[in-house]
């Protein structure tokens, strides 16, 4: 039933003005629902405070969480009737929103269940070759009756033979030789296979390796190859790699991640024994582990601290008269961009700015040449948001040269230039691609979006004429738009490979080519707020940044992370297989991304140092909110969202521990 508001209710949501959100919970008979495909409910959703007093919502809306900013029509809402209606099979997240207690805006997530329709077919894959006292790798797919896959879906196994045993959780395992016939059963659906189980063939195995001794980090190969009884070679047999470690620390568990084509890589130094199995005959090779030793002194050189606004993103950029120069945007201000002298890193110095019809000018970027500018703006206060493009050839006296609005007058959140067009993100939706050869009057020529429901871009990238978007739930796309790969151009932009990943957030990305071993790889870094975004105090960041082996672009597959506890990921760079990320709270990281790449890269002791980029005169004093890395000129600059623009320096000493756990005396020494 919907809510009736009462003169009462009315008045007690006015009274609750100044009531902080913690101090009310969102609750609503949606959680545990379960739904049929088509099936409509109308949600009641109310408040409860902390002494379990039930408060009305004075307004309600609902719907279905896909991913960061993403929204799916899995399960939609009719705001006219109030009611959700489920459309497609599966657990879904429901967002209740309640509006009208106060100022506040609550909300709470639900689990939503709708069922599937009855099984129209069952199919099971099989391996070829099975072996006596091995885990069969069987694949089940299922399909209903209205053309849905069902995942994780537990079937009902039985077997004609005891040569195959069937455990609660639906692992098959070879306990005899001969051949059985197994069913898989779902809805009165079932479907059969014939299985034959053959004697193992081996009687010995041996193992060889790469390395002998490893670092942390280090992704060492293991090879398995097995003989008969005769000292033949058996080929293509499905060995299960394994591992055993005692870490030197005893106080550190050893671990590592070994994956089914025999690499393995350590996380603490140790002792490791690596084994291959088939059924009942297995070998071993010892392997030693030992620390990667690249820490590294990451010290601050520089800094210009913004006291009175929110910095966003930057770029640093060569002039026409051959110093250094830095553009910096500002977020939730007054439309402000900044441009500095950097020429002197430890001495970086404010030399002009310009002012827009902003709340906030998010990205700025500047062209090869060093010698126009383009500054994004949300919020205009006459709605007509765009860009705007600058000339920077004397960047002391920086001119307006046009302003761009068409289509895009939702905001533009980030942009990029590349050989004469700009590549500007457009309500989020798409991105349009201008020709900006003269820059005094822009032109479009092209446009991409992914085409896809709740379709939501971030940011783009352009190397070598192809353009990488980062579409949140949609994950990466590789976009020709003048590389040539699939014809494409910036009038005619054409898509040839996609990555999408679980969290859906993929907020950024960085393409580059490993100089250590030639892999391909394209970084995609999340940006999660687990509790909202607040710009009143330091938040709460989530998310880390994913490794993609792109060699395949028909395959590319995720081989590694960079995560950072506690804290998440935001923009990055690539320099000589060194990752240079923001990591918002957490700081500026630099991270060894050199060889072969597999597992959590954090955890292997990878990071080669950091630095805290936050300033007692900042923003915010004393926090540290990173927003972006580049490499320019062997230093490393970075914004800061609460102190502006600082530069940092990579040592070639390691970390100083004079003062660990030590009492500092700032005004003398101590005793």
């Amino acid at each position: 039933m919907r809510t009736i508001l009462t003169l009462s209710t009315l008045l007690l949501s006015f009274s609750l003005t100044n009531l902080h959100s913690q101090d009310l919970f969102v609750k609503s008979d949606l959680q545990g629902l379960k739904l049929k495909i088509g099936e409509t409910f109308e949600p009641e959703t109310y408040a409860e405070n902390l002494k379990g007093e039930r408060l009305a919502c004075p307004y309600t809306f609902y719907y279905n969480k896909q991913g960061v900013f993403s929204r799916a029509k899995a399960i939609s809402y009719d705001r006219n009737k109030g009611e959700i209606q489920a459309n497609a099979p599966g657990k879904h997240e429901v967002v209740a929103v309640c509006l009208g207690l106060g100022d506040q805006r609550l909300s709470r997530t639900f689990d939503v269940e709708v069922g599937y329709a009855m099984v129209k077919e069952i199919t099971i894959t099989v391996p070829k070759d099975n072996y006596v006292s091995t885990y069969l790798d069987l694949s089940f797919d299922v399909v209903d009756e209205q053309g849905f896959e069902r995942d994780g879906q537990k079937l009902n196994l039985t077997s004609s033979s005891e040569i195959l045993s069937i455990d609660n959780t639906n692992n098959v395992k070879a306990i005899a030789s001969g051949t059985a016939k197994l069913t898989a059963e779902l809805d009165g659906v079932s479907a059969t296979v014939e299985i034959k189980v053959s004697e193992n063939p081996l009687s010995k195995i041996e193992i060889t390796s790469n390395q002998e001794v490893a670092r942390t980090g280090d992704v060492v190969r293991y090879t398995a190859t097995g003989f008969d009884s005769s000292g033949n070679e058996i080929k293509n047999l499905p060995f299960e790699y394994t591992f055993y470690g005692k870490s030197f620390d005893v106080s550190e568990s050893a671990a590592g991640t070994i994956l089914n084509d025999g690499r393995f890589v350590a996380e603490e130094p140790g002792n490791y024994s690596i084994s291959a199995t088939l059924g009942d005959i297995t070998s071993s090779k010892p392997l030693r582990v030992v620390a990667r030793d690249i820490k590294r002194e990451v010290y601050r050189v520089g800094n210009t601290v913004v006291p009175d606004k929110r910095t966003s993103d930057f770029w640093i950029f060569e002039g026409v008269d051959g110093r250094d120069y830095a553009v910096t945007g500002t977020h939730s201000a007054d439309g402000t961009a900044f441009f500095w002298d950097v020429t002197d890193p430890t001495n970086m110095k404010k030399i002009d700015s310009i002012k827009v019809d902003a709340r906030t000018v998010n990205d700025v970027k500047v062209s090869q040449d060093g010698t126009v500018a383009i500054i994004s703006r949300e919020g205009a206060s006459n709605r007509k948001n765009g860009i705007f493009i600058l000339d920077v050839t004397n960047p002391y006296d920086v001119k307006v040269l046009s302003e761009y609005t068409k289509n895009l007058n939702g905001g533009v959140h980030n942009l990029f230039i590349d050989n004469d067009h700009a590549y500007v993100l457009g309500t989020g939706e798409r991105y349009y691609i201008l020709n900006i050869e003269d820059p005094t009057n822009p032109v479009e020529v092209g446009m991409f979006e992914v085409g896809k429901e709740g379709q939501n871009i971030h940011d783009v990238w352009i190397e070598d004429g192809i353009a990488y978007s980062s579409n949140w739930r949609d994950g990466v796309y590789l976009v020709d738009v003048g590389n040539g790969i699939a014809g494409g151009s910036p009038s005619n932009p054409v898509p040839f490979s996609n990555y999408t990943y679980a969290s859906g957030a993929n907020h950024a990305a960085f393409p580059f080519k490993s100089k250590s071993t030639g892999t391909f790889y394209v970084v995609l870094c999340d940006e999660i707020f687990p509790e909202g975004v607040n710009l009143t105090e330091p938040e709460i960041t989530a998310g880390f940044c994913h490794f993609v082996d792109f060699t395949d672009l028909d395959n590319p597959v995720e081989v590694a992370k960079f995560e950072v506890p506690g804290t998440g990921s935001h923009n990055l760079w690539v320099d000589e297989d060194v990752l240079y990320v923001a990591m918002y709270g957490g700081g500026v990281r630099v991270v060894d991304i050199s060889g072969e790449l597999v597992g959590d890269l954090f955890r292997q002791d990878r990071e080669i140092g950091y630095t805290m980029t936050g300033s007692p005169n900042g923003f915010i004093q004393n926090a540290t909110m990173s927003w972006g890395a580049q490499v320019y000129k062997g230093y490393v600059f970075y914004s800061d969202m609460y102190s502006g623009l600082g530069v940092a320096k990579v040592s070639e000493d390691k970390p100083d521990t004079s003062n660990e756990n030590q009492y500092i005396e700032r005004t003398g020494i101590p005793d």
